[in-house]
């Protein structure tokens, strides 16, 4: 089996293409359970954020993996195949890992060295750890992205480029002047009460804003959400915030009063029209300033043609995004994706082998077993001691035999081109496939018990 992924992002896609395309939360799990049941995939996962949307499976064929995963993008998308395809990249194997790691230090961000994508990738285990497509390989691979990307924030200085969509938005609205003069003192409005909304919240709590209204469509989590802001130890727990929970109806009675309007939910239609904002600003010398950070998009792009309106969405992030400078440390990342890329391939390729090893010494354990049976036939009279020193002999010897060629033989697995070690390894000692597929079959469910409890504890 090999690792394949199919996707398309902010780097090979028009916005207007990723937003027909983007994935509702309710079909992930559809989509994941459909992927593992067409016949080139055993595993699956999908990395969907507002810039990107990935599937990766554990396949047994390319090209029939390819078109698989490609229809299944379109199926449970909103854009159909051939208008997909033009946008479409596909990496494999190591290329494919190489990607993720990537992804996951922040280096295919559409803000270079941004950390929200790990937190990301973690919901994306996640899931498919819920609807339990993530076997050994995708387990393996998503906690190892993970791994990678906080060595490098901790290792390098990629933190000093990365900022979050959010900080890169707001700059993207204040324009010349500095975040937190520019917010200070404001009335914002945040639509949405999921991470990314959260952090929008946060964001303009600790910029200084003097009042806060957060509208979801289940009410709860927004007040959930403000109680965390204003609760003592929160960033609006000094300073005199005014923080409230209100209805999704209540929108567009809170743009009247509203200077800042950030939005980002999980709708498929729109959230906020340009009507709405027209009649809001009306009579309003002062603007309207509008992030957008949602896809699909939740405001109407047609309020960028409302004088007082000043919008910036996805669209306007990736122009700007494509000017931002990298950071001094982006090529020590490249370095570190590199080393980890080619251990995970090293330790996947020994992993691969070691069920073969472990049928090889079940099989020599069972024919010990069998001679010293033979033998307690042949001599009776054999006390415990003797019986017992004689097997211990017999299977120090054939210890002794098997150590150096099964520690070989998982070294040379672990080499580039090593995959062929365990087909002559079972060839060489006539071991059943049955036995070596029932180990691997063994140590998935394990792996998928040792997830599951990890997700529980």
């Amino acid at each position: 089996m090999s690792l394949l992924v199919v996707g398309l992002s902010h780097r090979s896609a028009p916005v207007s293409v990723l937003e027909r395309a983007a994935l509702a939360p309710e079909v992930r799990g559809k989509l994941l359970q459909d992927a593992v049941s067409a016949e080139p995939a055993t595993e699956s996962a999908v990395l969907s954020t507002c810039n990107r949307i990935e599937l990766y499976a554990d396949v047994d064929k390319f090209h029939a993996g390819v078109a698989e995963l490609s229809t299944l993008l379109a199926r449970h998308g909103g854009a159909a195949l051939e208008e997909l395809t033009p946008y479409l990249y596909v990496h494999y194997e190591d290329r494919a890992v190489h990607h993720l790691f990537s992804v996951a230090c922040g280096l295919d961000s559409m803000v270079i060295g941004e950390g929200q994508i790990l937190g990301q990738i973690k919901d994306a285990l996640a899931v498919a750890q819920e609807q339990h497509t993530a076997g050994r390989l995708l387990n393996d691979l998503f906690q190892q992205a993970l791994r990678v990307g906080k060595r490098a924030h901790s290792e390098t200085g990629i933190d000093k480029a990365g900022q979050s969509l959010v900080t890169f938005g707001l700059e993207q609205l204040a324009g010349s002047a500095d975040v937190e003069k520019w917010a200070g003192g404001k009335r914002a409005l945040v639509i949405g009460a999921g991470s990314m909304s959260s952090l929008a919240a946060t964001t303009l709590v600790r910029a200084g804003v003097a009042e806060l209204a957060v509208a979801n469509r289940t009410v709860e989590r927004a007040e959930r959400l403000v109680q965390i802001l204003t609760e003592p130890g929160g960033p609006g727990a000094t300073g005199g915030l005014t923080a409230r929970a209100v209805p999704m109806d209540a929108v567009a009675a809170e743009l009247a009063g509203a200077d800042v309007v950030v939005s980002c939910t999980g709708a498929a239609g729109l959230v906020l029209g340009a009507d709405a904002v027209a009649a809001a600003l009306a009579g309003r010398p002062d603007g309207l300033a509008l992030l957008d950070l949602a896809m699909p998009r939740d405001i109407d792009a047609a309020v960028h043609r409302i004088e007082g309106a000043h919008l910036v969405d996805i669209e306007t992030l990736a122009d700007a995004s494509a000017d931002a400078p990298m950071a001094a440390d982006v090529d020590k990342v490249r370095g570190i994706v590199s080393a980890e890329v080619a251990a995970f391939g090293a330790a996947q390729r020994a992993a691969h082998i070691t069920p073969t090893v472990v049928a090889l010494r079940t099989m020599a354990a069972d024919v010990v077993t069998s001679e010293i049976a033979r033998l307690d036939g042949r001599l009776p009279d054999l006390d415990d001691k003797q019986r017992a020193e004689i097997t211990q002999t017999v299977r120090r010897v054939v210890d002794k035999l098997l150590h150096a060629p099964t520690v070989r033989v998982k070294q040379l697995a672990s080499e580039p081109g090593g995959a062929g070690y365990a087909d002559a390894l079972r060839e060489l000692f006539d071991l059943d496939p049955q036995t070596v597929a029932a180990v691997s079959r063994a140590d998935t469910r394990a792996d998928r018990h040792d997830a599951a409890r990890e997700r529980t504890s």
